[in-house]
């Protein structure tokens, strides 16, 4: 709440009787209330909220906008910091001069590693920033009972938490399948979070099952792959997030959902996103530009990017460029394209020095990796000849396909054929909680000859990795184990690239640059061993994931997703 003496100024600027603290000069408003672009004017702006519009004032600082676009800032409504790995004010840096001034972010990655700590650490960093990073609190700690994550949470963990400034409502609800199977633990959060934000997670959900599921006042699904599938979810009144990942693209198949009608209920989001990819292409910029160039009408586009977002999260402040509204907004040589020229964040301009000088909480979750090197051996899958259930990667999705393939075999034990793209893939877990080692098949790395392992395995985040020989697994999972978290690429008993995740083996405490500099390497690694994916680590790490159709891997086994929900299976 603003106090008496703020008010008063925010009057005198507004009116005249004093310079406002910052004039934007002779731009064109993009007014995303009523869809129109105006003649240029100026823009008042007193602290951090916007005073003035389409008129002429005096400021204490004036900026010419040169006639530029002045739009809203982007919002970003579901994303997991964590998968930049970085740390949030490293994440800020990489996608404030971008034009993302506000971001929703579920922290159930590190949570799942840390718990309450992990989350915690989230609400403190989110003070830190000078860009607005809003915490729902993770639903899913652990996703389902079909894994071992490094924590559990429950409604009356997180409860204590919903006061918090920086908290929203209730994250992404992963465990549909327990939503729709009354489970009392899922059922209690629903409850305990009723007047909040109750964010969604429904890939593939339609029907009855999505009428049970949105009965329970869930409101947000980021997980539609096709038109169709949004345009159910939009008729019975979700929110649809056009997600654009580093994995899951569903920007371009949902665009013609995108409408002067539907705008008010449509998003963008990124979800899980790589700093190589917000360097090159952009985020939710990216996303934005890439709607429109699908057909999406470009002020229907730019509606939700903005106002739709701000509405369907309940962000009264924002959205808009209004007076009384935060002074979030981006100047633009180009409505379509998207040409971020300029980005001011709370009424400053986004410079370096706003990054500077400023301090950040400690990150939590060091010493994550709780596992002992292993041997080789750990890795064999017996059995002799005969089908088995194998994992099929869908490139640029996180859904998977359930395939069946004959492994050749040899002296009881089952082996990977690289010429067929058919590997090995484990899962162990790596929480010191019970050793557990989950084995299978998985097809659509292709032709890759060594092994590629990871720290960051959605959502528990125990060790995963995929290789053709049990000697470059066990030589993987150990440079991991070394590094107390991070990705590793080996090739026939030498590691060819690493980048080290210490940060409860998800995040680098290094900054924003390094990470993307680091990741360069590690790519073209997987590319040299190779492995045909244009994302591998993201596409690996999203195979344990149970509530992900169709097949998963987990430190328990292989997960297939029924009719009725999940269950475990036999290879």
């Amino acid at each position: 709440m603003s106090d008496t003496a703020t008010l008063r100024r925010r009057i005198d600027q507004a009116l005249g009787r004093e310079p406002a603290d910052l004039v934007v000069r002779d731009v064109r408003l993009l007014d995303v209330a009523t869809g129109r672009l105006h003649a240029p004017a100026d823009l008042a702006i007193c602290g951090d909220t916007i005073v003035g519009t389409l008129g002429s004032w005096r400021g204490r600082v004036e900026i010419d906008g040169r006639g530029r676009i002045a739009a809203p800032g982007l919002i970003d409504t579901h994303v997991h910091v964590e998968s930049s790995m970085v740390t949030p004010a490293e994440f800020e840096k990489g996608v404030l001069p971008r034009g993302t001034t506000t971001a929703i972010c579920d922290p159930h990655e590190i949570a799942n590693v840390t718990g309450l700590a992990g989350i915690r650490y989230f609400l403190a960093a989110a003070r830190s920033l000078a860009m607005t990073l809003r915490v729902n609190l993770s639903s899913c700690v652990p996703a389902t009972e079909l894994e071992t994550a490094g924590a559990r949470l429950e409604a009356a963990d997180l409860l204590p938490l919903a006061s918090d400034p920086a908290a929203l409502g209730l994250a992404e609800v992963m465990n549909y399948p327990g939503v729709l199977a009354g489970d009392p633990g899922m059922l209690a959060k629903l409850e305990a979070f009723a007047d909040h934000h109750l964010d969604g997670h429904a890939p593939l959900v339609r029907g009855p099952a999505l009428d049970a599921y949105l009965a329970t006042g869930i409101a947000t699904d980021h997980e539609c792959s096709t038109a169709e599938e949004a345009a159910e979810k939009l008729a019975k009144g979700m929110a649809v997030l056009l997600r654009e990942g580093s994995v899951a693209k569903n920007v371009a198949a949902l665009a013609p959902v995108l409408t002067d009608a539907t705008w008010p209920r449509c998003a963008f989001c990124t979800d899980d996103r790589n700093p190589l990819e917000i360097v090159t292409d952009g985020h939710v910029d990216h996303a934005l530009r890439k709607a429109i160039a699908h057909g999406a009408p470009a002020m229907a586009a730019w509606r939700a990017a903005t106002l739709g977002a701000a509405t369907i999260f309940g962000l009264r402040d924002r959205g808009l460029l209004a007076p009384g509204k935060r002074a979030d907004l981006l100047l633009l040589d180009d409505l379509e394209s998207v040409a971020v020229a300029a980005v001011i964040c709370g009424g400053r301009p986004v410079t370096s020095e706003l990054f500077a000088g400023r301090a950040h909480p400690a990150p939590v979750g060091y010493g994550s990796v709780r596992r002992a090197p292993v041997a080789p051996e750990l890795f064999e899958i017996r059995g002799g000849p005969g089908t088995t259930p194998v994992i099929g990667v869908v490139p640029h999705s996180i859904i998977t396909e359930r395939l069946s393939a004959e492994p050749p075999s040899r002296g009881g034990r089952r082996l990977a054929d690289p010429a067929r793209g058919l590997h090995k893939l484990a899962v162990l877990e790596r929480h010191g909680v019970n050793g557990n080692v989950g084995r299978g098949f998985v097809q659509g790395f292709g032709p890759l000859r060594g092994a590629i392992a990871s720290s960051v395995g959605h959502d528990s985040h125990n060790l995963i990795v995929v290789g053709d020989e049990d000697a470059d697994m066990a030589l993987a999972v150990n440079r991991l184990i070394e590094l107390q978290g991070g990705v590793a690429v080996v090739r026939r008993g030498a590691v060819l690239a690493d980048l080290a995740l210490p940060v409860a083996g998800l995040m680098s405490d290094r900054g924003f640059d390094h990470v993307r500099e680091r990741m360069v390497p590690v790519r073209e690694a997987a590319r040299a061993i190779g492995c045909t994916l244009d994302e591998p680590f993201l596409q690996l790490a999203f195979l344990p994931l149970p509530v992900i159709p169709h097949l998963k891997l987990t430190d328990r086994g292989l997960v297939a997703a029924t009719g009725t929900g999940l269950k475990l299976i036999e290879p």
